[in-house]
């Protein structure tokens, strides 16, 4: 067993059966319906939340893992491992990053790296999987940090496209003009983060247009041949991004092209049908 124990929160959406064979702890951050709290990926699924949301007149709140769950976790890690590195989604978007912080400072016995990722879902999934990679090597903290910080520094490009402005105008992003506007000319806005932040990139008229928006941005930043990992990220439209990766696979042949999910904290922000991209070369 590794020293460094790996632990990501749940918007990285890694798969149980890969966080089990990769040796990955995971806490869930919390969606709120009404006064109903629910930790994402454990007591809530990603298909069931976007039914609850069908239904309901406003959008979900969502919280991170209170500060207890994150000191015990520690203290129960501190029994078998020195270290820790626990990659958290962005710090623009959820106090994960800050709570996990100061969980570290309280528990004795284990050292606590954390590392915000700067942004979440699969692009945080490719820090995660990558420190569980170093950590099973025998790496210990600052070098894993170290190999995180570089990947940083070398980019890890997302765009997400949102289908549905409606789900924008309920969550307080588009007042009713901009709505009626948007959808008068079928605008489909590619947002991205930027300085921590989910925001707009662009907005394209048509869904067509906006994926090939999406495919633009990745010709200008990969050659065909390169060895790159691409993911694309679905908000209930599997059929969709299936038929994306295997466009993709046929452009670039050297890729490793997977297919993941925005989960319920994600999907509060984007809406069912939303659709993202994202790579890093290898």
């Amino acid at each position: 067993m590794s020293k460094v124990a790996v632990i990501t929160d749940s918007t990285s959406y890694i798969p149980e059966h890969i966080r089990n064979d990769k040796n990955i702890v995971m806490i869930p951050l919390n969606v709120i319906f009404d006064n109903e709290t629910y930790k994402e990926e454990v007591e809530i699924k990603a298909d069931d939340f976007y039914e609850m949301v069908s239904r309901q007149e406003t959008l979900p709140k969502t919280s991170q893992p209170a500060i207890g769950e994150l000191v015990q976790l520690l203290e129960e890690l501190s029994q078998n491992y020195d270290e820790a590195v626990m990659i958290t989604l962005s710090s623009g978007i959820s106090g994960t990053y800050q709570s996990a912080v100061a969980a570290g400072e309280m528990v004795e016995g284990i050292t606590l790296h954390v590392f915000d990722s700067e942004i979440s879902c699969s692009p945080q999934a490719f820090y995660v999987l990558k420190a569980a990679e170093l950590a099973s090597k025998g790496e210990n903290g600052y070098e894993i940090m170290n190999h995180l910080l570089q990947m940083k520094d070398n980019g890890v490009p997302a765009y997400f496209l949102v289908d549905d402005l409606n789900h924008l105008h309920r969550g307080g992003r588009l007042n009713t003009a901009q709505l009626f506007v948007g959808n008068l000319l079928q605008i489909k806005p590619i947002l991205h983060f930027d300085d921590k932040k989910i925001v707009p990139f662009e907005k394209v008229r048509t869904k067509k247009k906006a994926l090939k928006r999406i495919y633009d941005l990745m010709d200008e930043s990969l050659q065909t041949d390169d060895n790159v990992t691409i993911s694309v990220i679905h908000a209930k439209r599997e059929e969709d991004a299936v038929e994306i990766a295997d466009e993709i696979r046929e452009k670039f042949v050297n890729a490793n092209v997977s297919i993941s999910y925005f989960g319920p904290v994600i999907g509060t922000h984007l809406g069912e049908g939303s659709l993202g991209i994202t790579w890093i070369k290898e």
